[in-house]
């Protein structure tokens, strides 16, 4: 025991008497909690003299006399550690005393991620020219990502070296168009609608790709609308998106649900359109596909294609997010950089 005044080493070496004698002695004269927990090893550890004591046991009434010092023991330091505890917890309620009229510590917030903050922004444009915002399905049928959209049978999309298959007829969306499907199939035109959401497609991640990302959606069906129409609006949209001073272009191009095909471009925000490395001395940077919807999709849903016209583009919010601030690696989005995303 403490100070060598209890030695033990075998069990008729034990006196109760004297073993709780000292430990109440000893206990009473701690000071700390810790002195309390001190004692508890001295008195009650693996090697202490009353656990090697209990070990060698051979018969009943010695078995339960020295259980029963046990349980004394651990009663008298379980009450002066909580009597120290509650002294403790007094003094520093006394003494530690916290002005609650004082301001506290400011709580850093977070803000909402870029990519986010651009699909927000490009909902409030539209909204603004009388759009509906659309949130369709990530899951699709091929009826609806591939039929409806004019992918005929042997187009590489449909491969699953490009599309995520959940099944023969189930894929991730390729992009938010099935979405425009849906509607119309719902709703007689005029149908002016947005649709924004997460794509997916086999990608292997590099500086321009990633397997999952974000796009934009319009859609504009009614009576007379013509590709005026739609190159009005674009160039409404990136002016609004990458600043009124910049310059558009639209050149043509073919895609399967657009006939015809126009591709946007907007002045590069590196040399102002004066031509560099960025936009590979063309002055120009590519945004994203467009054009006046096919009359097989009109069909398709069951419109009028003879009464009917429409347009429709096609844009990944993280290409906006590239383009407009100049990020050099579409990964760096995601890799959750706060010296990156906290400057937006």
């Amino acid at each position: 025991m403490q100070g060598g005044e209890i030695d033990l080493d075998t069990v008729a070496a034990v006196d109760p008497q004297a073993v709780e004698s000292e430990v109440l002695r000893v206990v009473a004269s701690a000071e700390t909690v810790a002195d309390v927990e001190a004692a508890r090893v001295e008195y009650l550890g693996r090697k202490s003299a009353l656990k090697l004591a209990l070990r060698e046991v051979r018969d009943r009434e010695t078995g339960m006399a020295l259980n029963a010092l046990r349980e004394r023991v651990e009663s008298a330091i379980d009450a002066r550690e909580e009597e120290l505890g509650r002294a403790e917890l007094d003094r520093r309620l006394t003494e530690e005393r916290v002005d609650v009229t004082m301001p506290g510590s400011e709580v850093r917030r977070g803000h909402l991620h870029l990519i986010t903050q651009i699909r927000r922004e490009v909902e409030d444009i539209f909204l603004g020219l009388g759009y509906t915002v659309i949130d369709g399905r990530e899951v699709e049928t091929t009826r609806y990502n591939f039929d409806a959209l004019n992918f005929p049978p042997g187009h590489p999309t449909r491969s699953p070296q490009q599309t995520l298959f959940l099944d023969e007829e189930t894929v991730l969306r390729t992009e938010t168009s099935p979405s425009q499907i849906r509607t119309m199939e719902a709703q007689e035109p005029p149908v002016y609608i947005v649709t924004l959401g997460r794509v997916y497609r086999r990608d292997t991640p590099d500086a321009t790709h990633t397997p999952t990302f974000h796009q934009v959606e319009g859609l504009a069906v009614d009576e007379g609308i013509t590709l005026g129409d739609l190159l009005g609006t674009l160039d409404y949209l990136l002016k609004a998106l990458f600043g009124a001073e910049r310059r558009t272009e639209f050149r043509t191009n073919h895609f399967p649900f657009t006939e015809p095909s126009i591709e946007a471009f907007v002045s590069c925000h590196v040399c102002d359109g004066s031509g560099c490395p960025v936009c590979r001395h063309s002055g120009l940077i590519e945004v994203g596909g467009s054009g006046m919807v096919d009359p097989s999709l009109f069909e398709f849903v069951g419109y009028d294609p003879e009464r009917y016209t429409g347009f429709a583009f096609g844009w990944g919010l993280e290409r906006i997010a590239v383009l407009r601030h100049g990020i050099p690696d579409l990964r760096e989005l995601w890799r959750n950089d706060p010296r990156l995303l906290a400057q937006f």
